[in-house]
């Protein structure tokens, strides 16, 4: 689904990915954003740029710093902690120094992948000629202007045959310096959150560029009133609402973007079934007593689904499969998303090899990893590799039957709702029975699952759930 990652983030993304590969993919993406630098007028330093800490990272706010300005560091020390698109992620010292100046202060938000977050130098006597250090990667979006004039006028003298390209490559790069307003991330953060806008301020940074402190020099000034003018105008026609403004989280805004592209680019298709759950109920407490004797935790409905999910897909290896656009890959592994929702957002923790473990282990490794989904401490590897998806909001919302988006790039997701008793015939005329009756809908992938494969599993997964003693086999 991911165009343009290394081999290295490659690997990370698989189903045997595992905590060493991890920590030597943060490695390498630290060094890729690391650099020396020096200039004319200050010593040699080392700019630490944002690491890109996951494959789908674009940028990250820092969570907190562990260390102070002027501190010494040294390899393997933790910086500070980074909020990635979808955990919390400590950002590890690579080398020995001195932390110099600390360019992102604690809570900045919404670095891009590169941006300079601090200085480190070698020796502790140069920190204090960093004390208003700027990094020079602010000046960076000018300078491909400036070099690309001055390189047209040599290449029409060598070949003439060049000046249709050339002629356009001269004229956007003076369109953009008319149209084009440079201003830092930061400044452009803080004039959107006032609705003032960027072309009504005078920029003193490089190159006439925008920095903070003109937004600031801006709002602080009369000229912010010019702004408010059309809130009293529509104050004096309608009442105002009431509202409050709520900042996207990281893995909020992974979410919204993941699902819209799920939605928008994979052809859905919906089954549904209902399955009788009265003898995996009956099940559940023979080996609860078990498990309550021997000092052990309970099993829960999801745990069961979860093993019977995988079992099907043992059976029906098609549903455990991702599109691309050369081939359909169909995984050996099965390894099952679990939704988990927290207060930060929805989180999808994977069980890995989930047709080859017990209940017990699968109901310890669930609950180990709904706890790190709710202190926002998964590893990348808590999460990646999953073939296939559970969502469960019948048991804990009572939610009868919905339909799940799909999480791509898997193929399908089963959607549990919850068990209701209902009224069946009985063996005999006039004969009625009360049975427990759950409700779940597979979400399909039509491009990788036909309608009769998708109902084959649906057949295979209730079958499980209607015996449930087979699943112990």
């Amino acid at each position: 689904m991911l165009s343009g990652i290394s081999t290295t983030s490659t690997k990370l993304s698989s189903p045997m990915a595992g905590p060493k590969l991890f920590k030597e993919f943060i490695s390498s993406q630290m060094r890729s954003v690391r650099g020396f630098s020096s200039s004319s007028d200050l010593p040699p330093h080392q700019e630490i740029g944002m690491p890109s800490l996951s494959p789908t990272m674009t940028e990250g706010n820092i969570a907190r710093w562990l260390k102070k300005e002027g501190d010494k560091v040294a390899p393997g020390e933790v910086l500070c902690e980074v909020e990635t698109d979808k955990a919390t992620v400590e950002m590890e010292c690579m080398e020995e120094g001195f932390l110099a100046k600390i360019v992102k202060e604690e809570g900045a938000k919404e670095i891009q992948v590169g941006e300079v977050i601090a200085i480190t130098v070698e020796d502790e006597d140069d920190i204090q000629k960093f004390k208003d250090y700027t990094p020079s990667s602010d000046t960076g979006p000018a300078a491909p202007e400036a070099k690309l004039a001055p390189s047209l006028p040599k290449e029409e003298k060598v070949e003439k045959p060049a000046s249709a390209p050339e002629a356009k490559i001269s004229k956007p790069s003076s369109a953009p310096s008319e149209d084009r307003i440079f201003a830092s991330p930061l400044a452009r953060k803080l004039a959107e959150d006032n609705n003032v806008p960027l072309s009504s301020i005078k920029g003193t940074g490089p190159e006439g560029r925008i920095v903070k402190a003109d937004v600031e020099d801006f709002l602080a000034s009369g000229s912010k009133e010019t702004t408010a003018k059309p809130s009293k105008q529509v104050d004096s026609k309608v009442p105002a609402l009431d509202y409050v403004d709520i900042p996207h989280t990281q893995i909020r805004k992974v979410t919204a973007s993941r699902l819209a592209f799920s939605k928008q680019t994979i052809p859905h298709y919906y089954l549904t079934v209902d399955t009788c759950v009265d003898k995996m109920m009956g099940l559940r407490s023979q080996l609860n007593s078990f498990q309550e004797a021997s000092g052990g935790k309970r099993i829960s409905v999801n745990d069961l689904v979860i093993k019977a999910a995988a079992l099907a897909l043992r059976k029906v290896p098609q549903c455990n499969s991702s599109w691309t656009d050369e081939y359909i890959r169909q995984f050996k592994n099965v390894n099952i998303n679990v939704a988990v929702q927290t207060e930060n957002g929805l989180y999808v923790p994977v069980v890995k090899d989930a047709d080859k473990k017990g209940l017990s282990t699968i109901g310890e490794e669930v609950r180990f990893l709904a706890q790190k989904a709710k202190e926002n401490s998964l590893k990348p590897e808590d999460y990646e590799g999953g073939t296939f998806t559970v969502s469960n909001l019948g048991g804990p919302f009572g939610i009868k039957q919905f339909c799940a988006v799909i999480n791509p790039p898997q193929a399908a997701i089963l959607a549990i709702g919850s068990a209701e008793k209902r009224v069946v015939p009985g063996t005999g005329p006039d004969q009625y029975n009360v049975a427990s009756y759950m409700s779940v809908t597979l979400s399909c992938d039509h491009r990788v699952i036909d309608g009769a494969i998708g109902a084959e599993w649906l057949k295979a997964f209730k079958g499980y759930i209607e015996t449930p003693e087979s699943m112990l086999l």
